[in-house]
């Protein structure tokens, strides 16, 4: 475990924080958008890097699409980039067209948070938003915790807390990729959620909540993410899917695996929602971690989430926090081979 200095960003000083678990995992994570940087896991065939990560503080700010950060103060879209609340109409900053993604143009994954406490095996790093940042009401403390877990299990906490009421969506945005190979349309993907919300062109959601059976977005039992057939359709994911069970309850949500090295991660997490992003986007022009060149697919985000656009869509599960309350989000990642 150790603390260094990875470079520094408009003048302020960019750390990374080098943790080590049981079993043999190792994690590096900066306090630039509490990026995870790197996640080695053990495998049959020794240490495997499972995360997409770049070489220096610059390639982050010039090129990354988020890879390992913590986004919000509202992950994902939202749509014309307003919503009202309690009859005030709030006007946040456009950031993809007429829309909001992740938060804004500053939002949490491009924003340097404070290292609050660390240990061998964990870390916790604490920002504040305050009152109006990027359109939003209310001064908001958020904290990020990272544990490493017995078993090779990775444990995210994320909560917040406000002085008003305002939407709070903190997700995860890590590029997994469990084998190293160019891309990860030979990856084994489970989720568990019959029913996905379909977006406008735009990946604004429309409001309805759809049935994925017997479409290429059925994921209920593991099939290969680049199976044939869905290719042939031109099917591009980049959706949130409807997961069962209770919000708020550590749940199995997804698994992942690779044919290539036997490595699976389960994710579980206590969030209504998972968005699944194929990494068809993905043009990274310099080398990332062990010189990988990043190409369309070379990763996959598994994003647990309320729903996007969800302060326009009362019917989707609230994102609202009010004073007094606390957010709180738990998800685990849980490798085996």
């Amino acid at each position: 475990m150790g603390i260094e200095r990875f470079g520094s960003v408009d003048g302020e000083d960019v750390l990374q924080v080098t943790l080590a678990g049981p079993d043999g995992t190792g994690m590096r994570v900066l306090s630039w958008g509490a990026v995870i940087r790197d996640l080695v896991v053990p495998t049959a065939h020794g240490p495997q890097g499972v995360l997409l990560g770049l070489n220096s503080i610059e390639d982050y700010v010039a090129h990354s699409p988020y890879f390992g950060a913590i986004v919000g103060r509202h992950a994902n879209r939202i749509g014309g980039a307003r919503f009202t609340l309690n009859g005030e109409t709030h006007r946040l900053d456009a950031n993809e067209g007429p829309n909001q993604l992740h938060g804004g143009s500053m939002g949490f994954g491009t924003r340097l948070w404070s290292i609050v406490e660390h240990s061998e095996t964990g870390v916790t790093l604490g920002l504040v938003s305050e009152d109006g940042d990027m359109g939003y009401p209310g001064r908001l403390v958020a904290t990020c915790t990272y544990t490493l877990l017995p078993s090779a299990t990775l444990r995210i906490e994320l909560t917040a807390v406000t002085d008003r009421p305002t939407p709070v969506n903190l997700t995860t945005h890590g590029y997994f990729n469990l084998d190293g190979s160019t891309d990860i349309l030979s990856h084994y993907l489970m989720i568990a959620a019959d029913y996905m919300t379909p977006t406008r062109p735009d990946l604004i959601p429309t409001g309805e909540i759809r049935r994925v059976a017997g479409t290429p977005y059925e994921f209920t039992t593991p099939r290969p993410i680049g199976a044939a057939e869905f290719m042939q359709d031109r099917t591009i994911y980049d959706t949130n899917f409807v997961l069962r069970g209770p919000y708020g309850v550590l749940r199995q949500a997804a698994t992942l695996a690779s044919i290539k090295n036997g490595l699976t991660m389960e994710l579980w997490t206590t969030e209504p929602g998972l968005q699944f992003y194929a990494g068809h986007l993905i043009r990274i022009p310099v080398s990332g971690l062990h010189g990988a060149q990043y190409r369309p697919h070379a990763g996959l985000c598994l994003e647990p989430q309320r729903f996007p656009d969800s302060p326009n869509n009362a019917h989707f599960p609230s994102s609202i926090l009010d004073p007094g309350q606390v957010s709180r989000q738990v998800s685990e990642l849980r490798f085996s081979v």
